[in-house]
């Protein structure tokens, strides 16, 4: 039988991991799931109790002590062109899921191509009106990538100089995050008003291209255009020959 006694009648030290190697990673959401609905509704909660009585609120209000327990889900977004705005803050979880620092990316940037004209419709509208969105997102499984769920929401803010070119958002998604960067199909999505009862404005579908079809020529002023109706002669028509000589000078003959 072994000896549980040291020399001096004390169990013997038994040596701890060596110096230098790193423990076990512990990651809080193996032990307390992540919860949609708490998120999300604690960032709407603080804006609105950030409002004070006016209709937004204004991106100097926001302080991270205010949003503490959902600050590694939340950002700031910054409208930088029509339909487009980038991060200038973002929490851990958006910095896990994309793989890298996120903070000067385009938002669109978390999402499939195939979603980011609708993506870019929606932002619009959270400015413009300014209102409200919530968007359902999904990621498909893929090799080494778990299927993911999602959920994000965008609050308007105003700037310092009074227009409404920031917004205070929140990303949340559900599941085994495996390799990144994780992208998002954007299933669906909502408006609401900043104020109960007001107007929605509906996004507005996306034109592919240029928005306005180019107009027809229509030659000059002073002439009149010939029939155009595709006849050998109307073609023919709209023919000019341009030469170098003055007017009524023969032309030289040929060589």
């Amino acid at each position: 039988m072994s000896d549980d006694q040291g020399q001096d009648g004390n169990p013997p030290h038994k040596p701890g991991p060596p110096h230098g190697r790193p423990g076990r990673l512990l990651r809080l959401s193996d032990y307390e799931p992540v919860q949609m609905d708490r998120i999300l509704g604690e960032l709407r909660g603080y804006w609105e109790g950030l409002r004070h009585g006016r209709a937004i609120p204004d991106r100097a209000d926001v302080e991270p002590r205010g949003i503490r327990r959902s600050l590694d889900y939340a950002f700031i977004l910054e409208r930088i062109a029509p339909g487009a705005a980038r991060f200038r803050l973002a929490g851990r979880h958006l910095v896990d899921l994309m793989g890298m620092e996120v903070r000067g990316m385009p938002l669109c940037a978390l999402l499939n191509t195939s979603s980011r004209g609708r993506l870019s419709d929606v932002l619009e509208s959270v400015f413009r009106a300014p209102q409200i969105a919530e968007l359902a997102l999904g990621s498909p499984a893929g090799y080494g990538r778990p299927a993911l769920v999602g959920r994000m929401l965008l609050l308007p803010l105003r700037s310092d100089l009074g227009d409404v070119t920031r917004a205070l958002g929140g990303l949340v998604a559900e599941g085994e995050m495996g390799e990144s960067p994780r992208r998002f199909d954007l299933v669906s999505d909502a408006e609401f008003p900043v104020i109960p009862g007001a107007r929605v404005l509906e996004p507005s579908p996306s034109h592919p291209g240029f928005a306005d079809a180019p107009q027809r020529w229509k030659g000059r002023p002073d002439q009149d255009a010939p029939p155009d109706d595709g006849s050998p002669a109307a073609r023919r028509a709209r023919f000019r020959v341009i030469s170098n000589g003055k007017p009524g000078q023969p032309r030289p003959p040929r060589s």
